[in-house]
């Protein structure tokens, strides 16, 4: 699905909203953030496998990527794309639901097919929080209560409405840990734990990431790129010497965000490859679906069959950019918008 302001800013399929100029800048930025995610998966498997070093600073190079999310899902329901009722708001959240619940079933499944044990108490668990089949899912389980409290708080301040079913929902997920700490007291049984949740960090640069991609060009972008250089080069040394992985929230990957955001917010796409940006961009949420299972494919035996020595900074990139590219293909296959509907 194309769209002419390509107003979804988390990898999901963007909504179509006519008469607006399309922000290809935004289409590049989440090209870029799910090509890192899968780095960062693919990175994990290598740490996995005892290439420590090298893992790490694959996980580095592409930690940036959750947080800009956030902020372009900030900058999608605050200013470029905010919904105008109710009815759009729950549109929204049934486009991420359906390609979630079809894949954390795939992935279960597989699971199963490949004899791991527990596959049907992790079904269940699935309704409270991601599961270890599918665990790169973690991000949806914020991401939509994020885009149900914006998006409620849209309809409320701006079009002075009173959305009753998207109030509620907020309303439940609010008060379901508090309510699955009750029923463990009183029955004894221990709900699994609770995922669906947004914390303070992930507000925050939802709503600082909506002002800076909205604002108007902060400086030069030099600078940014020179900042952004520094805060790598900080993270990298964070994560080897302090704490792997770094809080999300965390100062260092603070400023590895907003540096990024700062050096490619506004940038100009040649428009000669416009079209392969945006088409990339409109199969992120897709590729974010599916490249898990290309990270087990291509990266992970590669990883565990590689010996100690220099050549695994290499073959960490190779096998990254392998799973990314047969990520976004398989993605782009399904672009119909029918298939998009459930496999996202």
């Amino acid at each position: 699905m194309s769209s002419p302001a390509s107003p979804a800013a988390a990898p999901e399929a963007p909504d179509r909203t006519p008469g607006r100029e399309r922000r290809y800048d935004i289409d590049l930025l989440r090209v870029l953030c799910t090509a890192a995610v899968v780095l960062v998966h693919a990175s994990a498997e290598f740490i996995d496998a005892g290439h420590r070093t090298t893992g790490i600073l694959g996980d580095t190079a592409g930690r940036f990527a959750v947080p800009v999310f956030f902020a372009m899902a900030g900058w999608a329901a605050l200013s470029g794309a905010p919904v105008g009722d109710e009815t759009r708001l729950l549109s929204r959240l049934g486009r991420i639901l359906r390609p979630m619940a079809v894949w954390t079933a795939l992935y279960l499944l597989c699971a199963y097919l490949a004899g791991e044990s527990g596959v049907g108490t992790e079904a269940a668990s699935a309704l409270f929080g991601s599961v270890e089949a599918a665990f790169h899912l973690w991000y949806l389980y914020a991401y939509v209560p994020l885009l149900l409290l914006l998006g409620v708080l849209v309809l409320v301040v701006r079009r002075r409405a009173l959305p009753l079913k998207a109030l509620a929902l907020l309303v439940a997920l609010a008060v379901a840990p508090a309510l699955a700490g009750d029923v463990r007291e009183v029955t004894g049984w221990a709900p699994p734990d609770w995922g669906w949740s947004v914390p303070l960090s992930t507000v925050v640069y939802a709503v600082a990431g909506a002002a800076l991609l909205a604002a108007p060009r902060l400086g030069p972008r030099a600078l940014w790129a020179a900042g952004a250089a520094v805060a790598f080069a900080a993270l990298a040394v964070y994560q080897l010497t302090v704490r792997h992985p770094a809080a999300y929230g965390g100062v260092a990957v603070a400023a590895v965000t907003f540096a990024v955001l700062g050096t490619v917010a506004g940038v100009r796409v040649p428009e000669r490859v416009r079209p392969l940006v945006a088409r990339l961009s409109d199969a992120s949420f897709g590729t974010y679906l599916v490249h898990l299972l290309w990270v087990r494919l291509l990266v992970g035996p590669v990883a565990g069959r590689l010996p100690d020595g220099p050549w695994a900074p290499a073959a960490l990139a190779v096998t990254a950019v392998a799973a990314a590219a047969a990520s976004f293909a398989v993605s782009v296959l399904w672009g119909r918008p029918a298939w998009r509907k459930w496999l996202g």
